[in-house]
């Protein structure tokens, strides 16, 4: 339960940081690459049980 609540949440950040929106441009793709390692992360410890 808390493995697919933190799946969603990161999911939902990592929407929310791509730099489609006017405010976000100047971002790049650092924020949404963050986000994205660490939707990785938490996908491989539901992979390996740890969650």
């Amino acid at each position: 339960m808390l493995g697919t609540l933190l799946i969603v949440i990161l999911v939902l950040a990592l929407l929310g940081v791509l730099p489609r929106w006017s405010h976000s441009r100047s971002w790049g793709y650092g924020p949404s690459s963050g986000v994205g390692l660490a939707l990785f992360i938490v996908v491989i410890l539901l992979v390996l049980g740890r969650i």
